[in-house]
């Protein structure tokens, strides 16, 4: 590895790109959230890259596809990591000894 910093580019829509997500930082929407998670993991420096990386590839997509965007499909990827991550606890509940109650989705937190 020879660095880990973010390169200096010219090129204009990257640069876009990356000032997008430092204004996603208190944003409510799926960008914002994904910023935040993100940076707590990675760092602030990296976050911004990762995240103009996914915006990169959203706007390739909406622009080779001729598709409207709709932010249906990340909501559908939450919802199955969310799935998988309880499943996963589950698993190490049970190997603990313990067992979960199921979750009713009708009660108030």
């Amino acid at each position: 590895m020879l660095s880990t910093k973010t390169r200096k580019v010219k090129n204009r829509v990257a640069i876009v790109l990356r000032l997008e997500p430092k204004s996603l930082s208190r944003a409510k929407g799926y960008f914002g959230e994904f910023f935040r998670r993100m940076r707590a993991r990675l760092g602030t420096a990296q976050a911004i890259t990762a995240t103009a990386h996914k915006l990169a590839r959203i706007l390739f997509h909406v622009l080779h596809n001729k598709e409207p965007y709709t932010e249906s499909i990340f909501h559908r990827c939450d919802e199955q990591a969310q799935q998988r991550a309880e499943i996963r606890l589950r698993k190490q509940a049970a190997q603990l000894g313990f067992q979960l109650p199921p979750i009713s989705t009708n009660s108030v937190a």
